[in-house]
């Protein structure tokens, strides 16, 4: 599956995105005056080969969950069995997740690939109306390894959550959804993705490493030096992103990298949420350089390593408040301004049309 998704992600189309700027010069506005929404609006152009591209709904959060041997390092202050509880709390509508997904009419799909303890409710085979959450149960194993003691999965286990995001993507793409957006849970995530960014960026772990859900001092100079014994041990290849994600990676960032690769093939905007997703975004690059350009940086998070992942991508965030939950909040809350950016080249007329006379 991961072979044919990645032989399917084309370049951007050059014509499409050549049309759409052509169309901005036409608009009744000044040239260049919505800034970065122009750039956006003919990225998408070009993944949709289609100037204008469809407006991209309805949206779809898919929320990938897995729990993390290095948690008993002590890099969190939160107990483990907050990410099952949190899936309960996902699947009850009573997360900030589900509150922005109302606000913006947007579906949650929440996807077990790796929890460590059981969940509070059972699978959910889906349901009928897009606006409750559901369950997909798709567990590769019940939580990585200790990065600091050996690899976090074997090649195989990372394989199969890269191929669920693949099929999750595909399910979402085929029922309907016009862009995908990322969601995560799992305590301790940003410690694997802090090793993540700087395996594939070549930071130093001070650079890639923040405070997560907010850790005093000493405990955030022990996740540095986690982060940093677990990159010495495995001296992860960037050119093997398989392995990067076996060695020091979590089982969501490798099912998040498999949706945004099959975001890509299926030509279909994927908006990235914060360090976790970008995180993923950097492996799903690594296997297939052109996936960026169906990658939408939905915010700057706070967590350091997240700025230092979308430079080496190349992406410009949306939105910049300061943000660090996680779940998918981010994304949502830019979900508005890429659909107005491609509203633009809908609705907006032009001087010839609107009789405005041309500077």
């Amino acid at each position: 599956m991961l072979e044919t998704t990645i032989s399917a992600i084309r370049p951007l189309d050059e014509a499409a995105m050549a049309a759409a700027r052509e169309l901005h010069g036409r608009l009744t506005k000044p040239a260049g005056s919505l800034g970065l929404l122009e750039d956006l609006s003919v990225r998408l152009a070009g993944l949709a080969g289609a100037c204008p591209p469809p407006v991209p709904e309805p949206a779809a959060v898919a929320i990938f969950a897995g729990d993390h041997g290095v948690h008993a390092q002590g890099v969190s202050p939160w107990p483990q069995e907050v990410t099952a509880q949190m899936i309960g709390n996902f699947l009850a509508g009573g997360a900030v997740v589900n509150a922005f997904a109302r606000q913006a009419g947007a579906s949650v799909t929440v996807v077990d690939v790796g929890v460590a303890n059981p969940l509070p409710v059972p699978e959910a085979p889906g349901a009928v109306d897009a606006s409750v959450p559901r369950l997909v149960a798709a567990s590769v194993r019940r939580g990585t390894r200790d990065l600091t003691v050996t690899a976090a999965l074997t090649r195989d286990e990372a394989l199969a959550a890269v191929s669920t995001g693949i099929r999750i993507a595909d399910e979402l793409i085929d029922a309907g959804a016009g862009i995908l957006l990322t969601g995560d849970m799992g305590i301790g995530n940003t410690t694997p993705a802090a090793a993540l960014i700087a395996a594939f960026t070549g930071v130093d772990a001070l650079d890639s490493t923040g405070r997560g859900t907010g850790i005093d001092d000493p405990t955030y100079a022990h996740k540095v030096a986690v982060v940093r014994a677990a990159l010495a041990r495995h001296t992860p290849d960037p050119a093997d992103p398989l392995g990067v994600l076996a060695a020091v990676g979590g089982l969501e960032h490798a099912a998040l990298a498999g949706l945004i690769l099959g975001a890509a093939a299926r030509r279909t905007p994927v908006l990235l949420d914060g360090v976790i997703a970008v995180s993923a975004a950097l492996a799903a690059a690594a296997f297939a350089p052109d996936a960026v350009g169906a990658m939408v940086a939905g915010h700057r998070s706070a967590e350091p390593g997240a700025t230092v992942a979308l430079r080496h991508l190349g992406l410009d965030p949306l939105i910049d408040l300061g943000l660090r939950l996680g779940e998918g909040t981010g994304a949502l809350l830019a979900l508005p301004v890429v659909t107005g950016a491609v509203r633009v080249l809908h609705d907006v007329a032009t001087f010839d049309s609107a009789g405005v006379a041309e500077k």
